[in-house]
């Protein structure tokens, strides 16, 4: 026997078992392949989209206001000696607001009446020649150029005294300007000055809105603004709710700055909202067909927004979705869906990617 084919003999028996070995692994592998465990599955409700000829929205950022707002300055120039009001009080129609040193018009009114005194006394003198010359005139005493005179220097006389009652008059109704009192009831809702400050006519010291009536103000774009009137309808969203206001007023001049209008949409009595609040407002401009999901359907994992899908096999994947505005409990739908989609509406806490969607509505 030739020597060298013994080792080969040798190996031959571990060779086939490792062979064997091998392939009983192999098949093992493959049964286990072929038998993948069964997805776990999660009762929840489902629903198929449709999209819907809904209005375009356009929306606009806004802030509430007070339909009923004042801004308080004084009618004096001057230095403020008392301001004790705050901002967010409460104030009363006819309540002390602030007070203006009246130094200066004091000075006026003191002044006035020593000129309405000094033009009293010129009166008298006036009408006491006026009767006495009269008297000569009738007798024919004196010629009728002096008596001319006399009675046109107790006409003047007369008008000086109007003249000065007048300048007096004004400056005491100054002095009821130094202590400047709330025109309406409402809140202070800004402040403008400091006591020591200089007060001067046309200068707001406080705003005060009235309490009642709440605006939404808004600056609109020409696009959006030639599509709206006074008395149509905009959606007003703030807190989670939708809310529908009236257009009250509409600017036909835009700002030559930004090129908007600005437009005040009245809101109901029930919104809910305070003055100085942000919303978003949304006017109907055209209709486009739209996706809407409700908005429990929606759900926030690891920080992205999306609903989960449900596959013809009934298995859940996770889709990413970009979001319009809320409309009720329903929410737009701009991207990220398709009509015919079937998704998850409820009990969207135990789904995950990969889960059966069993035992609720199919849609």
């Amino acid at each position: 026997m030739n020597h060298s084919i013994l080792p080969m003999l040798r190996r031959a028996p571990l060779a086939l078992a490792l062979s064997t070995a091998l392939l009983s692994a192999c098949g093992h592998q493959t049964e286990t392949a072929q038998a993948p465990a069964a997805p776990r599955v999660v009762a929840a409700q489902t629903l198929r989209l449709a999209a819907s000829d809904q209005q375009n929205l356009t929306l606009l950022p806004g802030t509430v206001m007070s339909a009923n707002q004042v801004q308080v300055a004084s009618r004096l120039m001057g230095y403020i000696r008392t301001l004790p009001v705050k901002e967010g009080q409460t104030v009363k129609a006819g309540q002390l607001l602030f007070e203006v040193d009246p130094t200066d018009i004091q000075g006026q009114v003191a002044q006035a009446r020593a000129g309405l005194a000094q033009a009293q006394a010129n009166l008298a003198n006036a009408k006491a020649d006026y009767e006495r010359f009269g008297n000569l005139y009738k007798d024919q005493a004196i010629p009728k150029q002096q008596w001319d005179q006399i009675q046109l220097r107790y006409q003047v006389a007369q008008e000086q005294v109007a003249a000065a009652q007048a300048g007096y008059n004004t400056a005491a109704a100054q002095m009821r300007y130094s202590a400047v009192t709330s025109p309406i009831s409402g809140v202070v809702v800004q402040k403008m000055a400091n006591p020591g400050d200089l007060a001067a006519p046309g200068r707001p010291v406080l705003v005060i809105e009235g309490q009642g009536k709440l605006q939404v103000v808004t600056q609109v774009p020409g696009g959006v603004f030639d599509n709206i009137k006074v008395g149509d309808t905009a959606q007003v969203f703030a807190n989670g709710k939708t809310l529908s206001g009236t257009i009250a007023q509409a600017v036909p001049v835009a700002d030559p700055m930004s090129h908007t209008h600005t437009v005040k949409i009245d809101l109901p009595a029930d919104s809910g909202l305070d003055s100085g609040s942000f919303v978003r407002v949304g006017f109907a401009v055209g209709s486009a067909p739209q996706l809407r999901v409700p908005q429990s359907a929606v759900v926030d994992r690891a920080g992205m927004t999306g609903v989960f899908v449900v596959d013809k096999d009934g298995i859940a994947h996770f889709r990413l979705v970009r979001l319009g505005a809320r409309v009720g409990n329903d929410v737009e739908v701009q991207a990220g869906l398709n009509p015919d989609d079937t998704i998850v509406t409820s009990n969207l806490p135990e789904v995950e990617n990969g889960v059966k969607i069993g035992g609720g509505n199919r849609g």
